[in-house]
C-alpha cells in the first residue's frame, strides 16, 4: 500500500513532462499570413473571388505561393505576399492578373494572420515569420537542449542532496516556470523560461525513474519503471485536448500548467528513500521511513536498520582486490565502454539505439499535427498508442527476450516508415493509423532499452552506460525538430532518416547477446564472455559490493515470502 500510494504520486507528476515536451506543437503554429498594409480596405480579390475583409478569405487559402490582391479606400492597390507587398502603379480596375508596373515594398506594417484555428500563438505575437522565421524553429530545440542539461544536473544533485529534495524542487520548479511562460514579454524571455522549464522537467523525470525504482520492491520493479512513460504519454494526450479547448497561447500554457498542480500542493509528503538515507548513513531517518512503511503495509516485525548494518559489515565482498592493498578501487570512466573491441561494440549498437527511440519517438509524436485530418486527434491518437505498447513491452521481454523483442520492433518501424511514403496523400485515415503503428514500434524499443543497456553492462560501469546511453537520448531529441523540419525539403525526408537509422539499429541489434535470465555481471571480464569473445579486458576489476543489506529493504511492504524468493 506505501509503495503504491508514493508510486503514484510520483508518475501522477511525470504527466507534466509529457504536457511540456509536446506544448509548442500547438503553442508555437505558424497559421496562414500575408502582409499587412497600409491605410483601411475596401474590397478584396482572391483568384475568382470577392471579399470586404481578409478574414473572409482564408477559407480560400491554399498554398504559400498565392497572394491576394486588396483595394483601399484612396484607390491604391496592392498584391500582398506572405513577405513582401507590391504596389500597382497604373490601375485603375481591380483584377487578380496584373502585366503593368509594380514597386515592390517591405513588411513594415506587420503582417495580417489567419485567426480561424489559433487566436494568438507565440508565432503570431512576436511575428516568428519570414527573416524570423528561424526564431521559431528554434523553440524546441533549445527546449530539448535544457532536457539535456537537466538530466545531467539534477540528476547528479539527486545523489548528492538526496531524491526527496531534488523532487520538491524540480515539481514546484516545473509549475512556476509553466506559469511564468505564459507572461513571458518578448521572444527571448520567453524562449529563456522554456529552457529553465525543460531542465526542472528533464529533471523530475530521471530522478523519478530512480526514485520509484528504489521504492518498488523487485517482482513489480520492470513494470513500474516502464509505466513511468504511460504516464508521460497521458501528458501528451492533455495537450491534444487542451489545444482543441484552448486557442490562445498564454492561456493554453496556464492550463496545462495548473493540470498537475495537486501533486505540488502535496509533493511534500514524499518520503526520502531509504537507500540513499543508508548510503549517507543516516540511520535514524532510514528507520523512520522503514517504521513508517510497516504501519502502511501493517508489518507486525519492521526489519531494523541494524540489521541492516550487520549484514552488509558481514558481508565478505569489499569492494578490494583481496590483498593487503587498501588502496581505493580504480575510478572508470567512459572509455572503459571500449576498453576491447566486443565491448565497444556494444556501446556503439547501444547509443544509436537509443539516439534512433529518442528521433523516432519525438519525429512521430512531433509530425503527428502535419498528417493532415483534425491535428488534434491526431496528437491525442500518437499519444494513446503507447499505453498498450508499453503493456506489449513488458510481456515480450519476459517471454521472448530483450533483444529477440527488440530487433523485430526497430525492424517493423523502419518498414513502416517505408510504407508510409507509398500511401496517397489524400489517404489521411490510413497515414494516420501509419504512423500510430510507427509510434507503437519505436516505443517498444524506446522503452525496452533502459532495462536492457543496464543488463549489458557490468556493475562497476553501469551507470556510466546508461547515462552515456541516456545523454544519447538528449541528443536524438535535439536533433528530432530539425529533423521534422526537413519536411520542407521533401515531405518524406524525416520518415526515411528515422526509417535507415531504425533499420541499422535493428541490424547490429542482432550481435548484441541475450539477457534474460542471464545474472548481472559485475566485471568487464564477464560483460566481454557473456558476448561470447575470449578477447577480454587486460586488467582484473574486483567485484562489485553485492548490496545485501539494501536488498533487503525491498523486501519492506511486501508479505513475507520464503527464502528462496
Amino acid at each position: 500500500r506505501f509503495q503504491a500510494c508514493v508510486y503514484f504520486a510520483s508518475v501522477f507528476q511525470a504527466m507534466s513532462c509529457g504536457i511540456h515536451y509536446l506544448a509548442s506543437v500547438f503553442m508555437a503554429v505558424t497559421p496562414n499570413f500575408v502582409c499587412g498594409f497600409p491605410g483601411n480596405v475596401s474590397s478584396v480579390l482572391f483568384h475568382n473571388s470577392s471579399a470586404s475583409s481578409i478574414e473572409d478569405i482564408w477559407t480560400l487559402w491554399t498554398s504559400t505561393e498565392n497572394y491576394i490582391v486588396v483595394q483601399l479606400e484612396n484607390g491604391d492597390i496592392w498584391e500582398l505576399d506572405q513577405c513582401s507587398r507590391s504596389k500597382r502603379e497604373a490601375s485603375l480596375d481591380l483584377a487578380y492578373e496584373y502585366k503593368g508596373n509594380k514597386s515592390v515594398f517591405p513588411c513594415s506594417d506587420g503582417f495580417l494572420y489567419d485567426d480561424t484555428k489559433w487566436k494568438s500563438t507565440v508565432v503570431t505575437q512576436w511575428d516568428l515569420v519570414c527573416d524570423r522565421e528561424w526564431l521559431a524553429k528554434l523553440i524546441q530545440p533549445t527546449f530539448m537542449l535544457g532536457v539535456l542539461i537537466g538530466a545531467l544536473v539534477f540528476g547528479d544533485i539527486a545523489d548528492r542532496l538526496g531524491r526527496q529534495r531534488v523532487i520538491w524542487f524540480t515539481s514546484a520548479s516545473q509549475f512556476v516556470f509553466g506559469i511564468a511562460v505564459a507572461f513571458t514579454f518578448d521572444y527571448y524571455s520567453f524562449v529563456i523560461v522554456r529552457f529553465l522549464l525543460a531542465m526542472v522537467s528533464s529533471g523530475y523525470l530521471v530522478v523519478a525513474f530512480v526514485y520509484v525504482t528504489e521504492f518498488v520492491g523487485i517482482r513489480a520493479r520492470t513494470w513500474a519503471s516502464m509505466h513511468v512513460h504511460a504516464f508521460f504519454a497521458v501528458g501528451i494526450m492533455i495537450v491534444a485536448l487542451v489545444g482543441f479547448l484552448v486557442r490562445t497561447w498564454w492561456v493554453y500554457q496556464i492550463c496545462l500548467s495548473i493540470a498537475t498542480l495537486p501533486f505540488v500542493l502535496c509533493c511534500w509528503m514524499l518520503p526520502e528513500t531509504p537507500f540513499w538515507l543508508l548510503s549517507e548513513e543516516r540511520y535514524e531517518d532510514a528507520q523512520k521511513v522503514i517504521d513508517t512503511m510497516a504501519r502502511w503495509n501493517k508489518v507486525s516485525t519492521p526489519c531494523k536498520v541494524s540489521e541492516l548494518c550487520s549484514v552488509q559489515q558481514d558481508n565478505p565482498a569489499s569492494g578490494t582486490t583481496g590483498d593487503d592493498d587498501t588502496s581505493p578501487a580504480k575510478k572508470h570512466t567512459i572509455l572503459d565502454l571500449f576498453c576491447n573491441w566486443q565491448i565497444a561494440r556494444r556501446t556503439i549498437t547501444v547509443w544509436l539505439i537509443w539516439f534512433t527511440g529518442s528521433l523516432g519517438y519525438y519525429v512521430f509524436s512531433l509530425s503527428s499535427v502535419s498528417l493532415g485530418g483534425n491535428e488534434y486527434i491526431n496528437l491525442f491518437l500518437i499519444g494513446a498508442v503507447e499505453l498498450p505498447c508499453y503493456i506489449i513491452a513488458c510481456v515480450a521481454m519476459d517471454k521472448l527476450g530483450r533483444r529477440n523483442t527488440l530487433i523485430p520492433f526497430l525492424i517493423l518501424s523502419a518498414l513502416i516508415c517505408v510504407l508510409i511514403m507509398f500511401i496517397p496523400q489524400d489517404f489521411n485515415i490510413l497515414i494516420i493509423l501509419a504512423n500510430m503503428a510507427g509510434k507503437f514500434s519505436i516505443g517498444i524499443a524506446f522503452g525496452l532499452i533502459y532495462l536492457y543497456t543496464a543488463e549489458l553492462y557490468p556493475t562497476i560501469v553501469r551507470s556510466l552506460a546508461v547515462g552515456s546511453g541516456s545523454m544519447m537520448c538528449r541528443v536524438g531529441s535535439v536533433v528530432a525538430p530539425f529533423c521534422v523540419y526537413l519536411r520542407s525539403v521533401w515531405i518524406f525526408m524525416p520518415l526515411l532518416l528515422v526509417g535507415i537509422m531504425a533499420l541499422l539499429s535493428g541490424i547490429l541489434t542482432i550481435m548484441l547477446p541475450e539477457t534474460l535470465g542471464r545474472p548481472l555481471t559485475n566485471t568487464l571480464e564477464e560483460a566481454t564472455q557473456m558476448g561470447r569473445n575470449k578477447k577480454s579486458c587486460s586488467e582484473k576489476t574486483p567485484p562489485a559490493h553485492s548490496g545485501a543489506a539494501l536488498e533487503k529493504i525491498e523486501m519492506f511492504g511486501q508479505e513475507r515470502v520464503s527464502n528462496d524468493k
